[in-house]
């Protein structure tokens, strides 16, 4: 398992590096394909492939799910300066938690019910490639297989605490374009209209919406505009990130924004609005009864595990949206994703591992 892992940490994958995911994709084919289990290559012409591979069931029942994505934040070039790396238990590198470790869990899960014959029901693996973006183009092939799944398992790392994910946070980004007037700011500063000032008035609205009971929080993490400190700007712009707990505040909270950017602040400046890629949240209610039957599959491996609740965003949203029992955070466990710092847990590789295929069992 760690020499598997670290051949996939080992190759660049960044979600723009069409290339990179890819290679990925074809290392697990190889090692998929090896045992006999098939894997068709769905093509995609910007993002990376999807990779689906399938352990047929002994009838025709509703098939399990399990998902992982390819891709990681680190730009091309990360794994030439820092590669795959070990220190005790710990294993480092891009990605190394988020997700190839997760990635490796569903490889020999797959190959473990292959070894044992096969189950009632067909278990299907979806390996995507663009989750860290939004899965813009993975998720209509995860909406697609998720209906009329039995269940639906994602190997997202194990947190800190070694809990798996019972609940999370769904979100979505905008980005926001103020348009004002330009003009010098000493000789004719009255003739212009800020587009700076316009989004600062905005950016105070919009964090105002933030309600931490509710669980909706919003947040300008980017700001830029003007071209001279002696110019009034004539145009500015911004991303913003919002989180919330359900689908109805996910509308209600569209709806704020849109409002507060159509509104003129100044005359003479005009905003527009672009939403961004978005997921859906992982409700606990969609949870809870897989969270159950692994439990029990933990104690027998030999080891408890308790559920807990992120304000991290992932593809499990979209099949939790449909209905469809999920569970999240099923991989190894691991900590830092998305730093220089990343680890994953050794020791931890193959227990999680043992209690995915042994709920597989338990969907029976």
């Amino acid at each position: 398992m760690e020499a598997l892992l670290a051949r996939l940490v080992d190759i660049d994958s960044n979600s723009y590096d069409k290339a990179g995911v890819d290679r990925v994709g074809e290392a697990i084919a190889t090692v998929l394909e090896a045992d006999g289990i098939a894997v068709t290559r769905l093509p995609d012409a910007t993002y990376g492939d999807v990779f689906r591979a399938e352990v047929p069931g002994r009838s025709g029942n509703a098939h399990a799910l399990l998902m992982g994505h390819r891709d990681t934040v680190f730009p091309i070039g990360t794994v030439q300066s820092r590669p795959y790396s070990r220190r005790g238990d710990l294993a480092f590198g891009p990605g190394v938690c988020d997700m190839k470790s997760g990635l490796v869990a569903n490889i020999f899960a797959l190959r473990a019910i292959k070894a044992a014959g096969g189950l009632a029901f067909p278990v299907v693996a979806l390996f995507t490639g663009d989750e860290e973006i939004g899965s813009p183009s993975g998720r209509r092939r995860i909406e697609a297989e998720a209906k009329g799944a039995r269940a639906v398992l994602n190997t997202e790392p194990g947190r800190i605490s070694g809990n798996v994910v019972t609940g999370r946070k769904g979100g979505c980004s905008f980005h926001i374009a103020v348009t004002g007037r330009a003009a010098h700011s000493g000789v004719n500063h009255k003739d212009g209209a800020s587009a700076i000032e316009a989004l600062a008035r905005k950016i105070l609205k919009l964090h105002a919406l933030t309600d931490y009971e509710a669980g909706i929080t919003t947040n300008v993490g980017v700001v830029r505009g003007g071209i001279t400190y002696n110019t009034v700007a004539g145009a500015a712009e911004a991303e913003c990130d919002m989180r919330f707990d359900t689908p109805a505040q996910q509308s209600a909270m569209i709806e704020a924004v849109t409002r507060i950017v159509a509104e003129e602040e100044l005359p003479g400046t005009a905003a527009t609005l672009t939403l961004r890629a978005g997921f859906p949240p992982l409700e606990e209610k969609h949870a809870a009864g897989l969270f159950a039957l692994y439990r029990a599959a933990a104690r027998d491996v030999g080891f408890e595990v308790g559920g807990e609740h992120t304000g991290g965003c992932a593809d499990s949203g979209f099949t939790a949206s449909l209905g469809v029992p999920t569970l999240c955070g099923l991989g190894p466990v691991g900590g830092k994703a998305h730093t220089d710092a990343e680890f994953c847990r050794l020791d931890t590789l193959v227990p999680r591992t043992q209690a995915l295929a042994a709920i597989l069992c338990r969907l029976g």
